[in-house]
């Protein structure tokens, strides 16, 4: 599968500047592999940095025979749209690349092993769904609430809020440290990244807790444990949180926030509640009035990428009063000073 030498190209055709493509800049972000390019034909010959502002000095190209022309050997596809759906426009480009020797990482749901493992050119050449469950879970019995490790999971006011993105700032910048952690990819971004996980969202729901709780007893020897969170509790679009909270009886949470955000992005009438009642919620959820470990909230992880800088500190002083907790963007400001407080339970 999947080497720390294989060259990545990320297809992002036409999400460069959307919501969707998550997927690509996490790769770009955290991935350990040698990135050739990114390809979006509507900004070909520049690079992701001047297009995006975002540190990520990556050349862009039009096509997928421009990307091999630049020895890549894997083809990411680099978006995470709603839903999970191949866009049909895609579909030319992939085949392209794939019958001429490209790898392909796929994080979308439908299966293109499948759809495309005619075009195969050797049995060395690799079609990777990480949307795939790769086994079934035995039902979740609350085992991990018997380890005795700090088991952390990251949980949010929604979707695509920055779960992922400060679960691995701060699991790196332990690790940094020498510190015995571990981060548990559930969602195909992480996966990617870390070379495995649980797609948890393609798991029965009857499974999803067990397979929560199967990862997290491989991590038993790690003294933290970092837990990818996965929706919220508060989207009528998502049942991720509760299979989460119950497979890895988490020791404690940090709340993921955007700060821009008032209401959910693609739900705007419902709106984002006090975060102290909200916080005191995920709590009680996770504890069940006391016949689960009751986890505390060590703090709260802002993504304030949407705010204008000049009033970042203010923002975050303040919600740290309203709520008496630590409060930080963990890629603005760095991950050191949450880090530090998780130092300290080891």
């Amino acid at each position: 599968m999947l080497k720390n030498t294989d060259r990545l190209a990320i297809f992002m055709e036409d999400n460069l500047k959307s919501d969707y493509g998550k997927m690509g800049f996490g790769i770009m972000r955290y991935s350990a592999n040698p990135i050739a390019c990114v390809i979006d034909s509507q900004n070909a010959g520049s690079t992701v940095s001047a297009v995006t502002g975002l540190p990520f000095h990556i050349p862009i190209v039009k096509d997928v025979a421009e990307a091999i022309n630049l020895q890549a050997d894997v083809l990411v596809l680099g978006i995470a749209p709603s839903g999970g759906k191949f866009p049909i426009d895609w579909e030319q480009p992939v085949a392209y690349g794939i019958s001429n020797g490209l790898h392909l990482l796929n994080g979308l749901h439908d299966d293109l092993t499948k759809r495309f493992r005619d075009l195969l050119q050797n049995t060395n050449q690799w079609i990777w769904d990480i949307r795939k469950p790769s086994f079934v879970p035995e039902i979740a019995t609350a085992k991990a609430a018997e380890l005795n490790n700090k088991r952390i999971l990251l949980v949010g006011t929604d979707m695509a809020v920055g779960k992922m993105t400060a679960g691995l700032e701060l699991y790196r910048w332990m690790k940094s440290k020498g510190a015995s952690t571990s981060f548990v990819a559930t969602g195909q971004i992480g996966i990617s990244i870390m070379g495995d996980g649980i797609p948890l969202d393609a798991f029965k729901v009857d499974h999803a807790a067990g397979a929560v709780e199967t990862m997290v007893l491989k991590e038993k020897e790690s003294d933290v444990v970092f837990i990818e969170g996965q929706g919220s509790l508060l989207n009528p679009g998502s049942t991720a949180t509760l299979p989460l909270m119950r497979g890895s009886c988490p020791t404690h949470l940090i709340l993921c926030h955007r700060a821009d955000l008032t209401s959910l992005r693609k739900v705007s009438s419902i709106k984002i509640p006090d975060l102290s009642a909200f916080i005191a919620l995920n709590e009680a959820v996770a504890s069940v009035c006391g016949t689960f470990p009751k986890p505390e909230t060590l703090g709260i992880a802002l993504n304030t990428s949407r705010l204008d800088p000049s009033i970042v500190d203010d923002y975050i002083h303040k919600l740290s009063d309203q709520t008496g907790l630590l409060v930080t963007d963990v890629v603005r400001n760095g991950p050191e000073e949450l880090g530090e407080k998780i130092m300290g339970l080891i």
